[in-house]
């Protein structure tokens, strides 16, 4: 079990509502510089769990420390500077090509160009991403491309952290093998802590070490992967890992 002073991320008996309460009382705490995955039924809060990360939303009781720290409640774009942020779609700027579009986070911080151009040719080349793409539009590349860009933008500030909200579902299935391979070629080379928020059991188990399965208003059971696989805490947990077999 990951304690809070080797994570990353750790929930301090976390709530959040909206109407009604998404989830209450949950202590979570995420290891640092491993990939963990967030999983769950759709509606369980995966993605209202990953946006209290990045203060996108804040708890409505309990307390979140990211990076050793409070989230803070002022600063927060130096604070968001330090995590990257990819999400399902891609999310590029249709009126921006693909180097303006991965780029645009280093040009508002006022990197030197040269800087610019060797970060840039570094992401691509992890991600598989060619230079003659450089001036095309989102609409001029494949769907495949368009989430290699996600990817690259959001480590183009060399984040300590990575926060990924469904980056891979609606690729086709070979292509997201693809960039499996490419993500894990991208992790090894910058040793990123990730958290991953999925719907499928099999993306997590080929790309996590570490394990939240969500339901039931909080957190059903989390742990190292091979250990909840091993031992599912209940029917849930088992249902899941089963829906993934």
């Amino acid at each position: 079990m990951t304690t809070p002073g080797d994570s990353a991320v750790v929930f301090h008996g976390v709530g959040k509502r909206f109407d009604d309460w998404v989830f209450r009382g949950v202590d979570l705490a995420l290891p640092a510089e491993r990939t963990s995955a967030v999983v769950g039924e759709s509606g369980c809060g995966k993605t209202t769990l990953l946006q209290l990360v990045n203060a996108v939303l804040r708890p409505d009781e309990g307390g979140v420390e990211v990076l050793g720290n409070a989230v803070p409640d002022t600063g927060l774009e130096a604070f968001r500077r330090r995590i990257g942020y990819a999400v399902q779609g891609a999310g590029l700027f249709p009126h921006l090509t693909l180097v303006e579009n991965v780029s645009l986070l280093a040009r508002l911080e006022r990197w030197d160009d040269d800087d610019v151009t060797a970060r840039v040719g570094e992401l691509f080349d992890l991600v598989g991403l060619t230079r003659d793409l450089d001036d095309r539009y989102p609409h001029e590349l494949s769907g495949g491309q368009q989430h290699r860009a996600g990817l690259c933008r959001a480590m183009m500030l060399k984040p300590d952290m990575l926060l990924l909200d469904e980056p891979f579902s609606a690729i086709d299935p070979i292509t997201r093998v693809d960039i499996y391979g490419e993500f894990e070629t991208l992790q090894g080379h910058e040793q990123v802590t990730t958290i991953l928020v999925t719907h499928d059991i099999r993306e997590a188990r080929r790309l996590a070490d570490y394990l939240v399965v969500m339901g039931d208003g909080g957190v059903v059971q989390a742990g190292d992967l091979e250990a909840v696989v091993s031992s599912p805490a209940s029917d849930q947990v088992n249902r899941l890992l089963e829906s993934g077999a």
